[in-house]
């Protein structure tokens, strides 16, 4: 089993790699001149059962094309199996056509992936379901709701907790945390104008004098969580905190957030921490490193992976 780092998260993937008690095979992974991305794997990787670890996170063009080499680099080098290791799948908002004449660019990055090299692809809480069904290879979907779930735990007391979805969308998702807790659900109606805006239009739940918590995929503007928040609070609530797998936080997100009634957003380390998040009061990195080391060893020893979740 070996084990390459492209460049989106190196803290990650060396955070796995020492998890797993392995050090990160010799790669270079550069630059030519004109942004060119040129991959050299420095170790025999013939016969191995290699896993490749890249976010397709911003710049999510550079580094798709990246991973993209890399597995070509590979499947060229004669690995006996390549699994593309991607805790961020970008482009996975875009699951299906949201209007006349325009694209499904989850399934065109599927079919890029399959292409280039990959025999099978782990993720960490897809956007939608059905990504699984654009690749036609096999692919291991991890969920973050055991991780939130303990630390929800660990942090708040259950006996006035509730768990709400910031959008229709996301029910099943809070449902299922939901369930772990031993809580109720609560959904947010909205409304979106156009993306990256949302308008929140009223609680679905009885909220009153409850601690709520957020439950979403992917935090990018946040604006559907802090107006999900500032919903919640009108409507009652004594406090509000959110839990969000991949932090996107793009723009002046950490801004807006800072100055939402939201007393902790929790996110993921599926996309490495900006400045502005490093130093932000009210925001912080959960580690899954330890989760997605023991899916990529599963993996390897050709055990289950759905049973981490039992």
């Amino acid at each position: 089993m070996k084990i390459v780092a492209c460049n989106s998260n190196r803290p990650l993937a060396e955070a796995i790699a020492a998890y797993l008690n392995l050090s990160i095979c010799k790669a270079s992974i550069r630059r030519f001149s004109d942004m060119e991305v040129f991959v050299e794997i420095h170790e025999n990787v013939r016969g191995e059962d290699v896993f490749v670890i890249q976010s397709t996170s911003y710049p999510a063009n550079d580094n798709v094309m990246e991973l993209l080499v890399t597995l070509d680099a590979l499947r060229r080098g004669s690995a006996r199996r390549i699994t593309a290791v991607i805790p961020y799948y970008g482009y996975g908002r875009q699951d299906r056509k949201s209007g006349p004449r325009t694209p499904i660019s989850a399934k065109l990055v599927a079919n890029l992936i399959t292409v280039a090299g990959a025999d099978r692809v782990l993720t960490l809480d897809l956007h939608a379901g059905q990504i699984q069904g654009f690749f036609d290879i096999p692919l291991d979907n991890l969920y973050s709701a055991p991780e939130f779930t303990t630390d929800i735990q660990r942090r708040f007391n259950s006996e006035d907790l509730l768990v709400v979805s910031p959008d229709i969308g996301g029910v099943f998702r809070a449902r299922a945390i939901a369930k772990r807790l031993g809580s109720d659900l609560a959904i947010i109606d909205k409304r979106r104008e156009r993306a990256g805006v949302s308008e929140v239009m009223h609680v679905i739940g009885d909220v009153r004098d409850l601690r709520c918590i957020l439950i979403d995929d992917i935090v990018d503007s946040a604006g559907t969580l802090c107006n999900a928040a500032r919903a919640l609070m009108e409507e009652g609530a004594s406090s509000v905190a959110a839990y969000a797998t991949h932090g996107v936080l793009s723009g002046g997100a950490v801004a807006r957030v800072s100055a939402s009634p939201i007393e902790k957003l929790i996110i993921t380390d599926s996309i490495p921490a900006t400045e502005a998040v490093r130093i932000s009061h009210n925001i912080e990195q959960l580690p899954i490193a330890q989760l997605m080391a023991e899916a990529m060893n599963r993996i390897s020893e050709e055990a289950s992976v759905s049973s981490l979740f039992d």
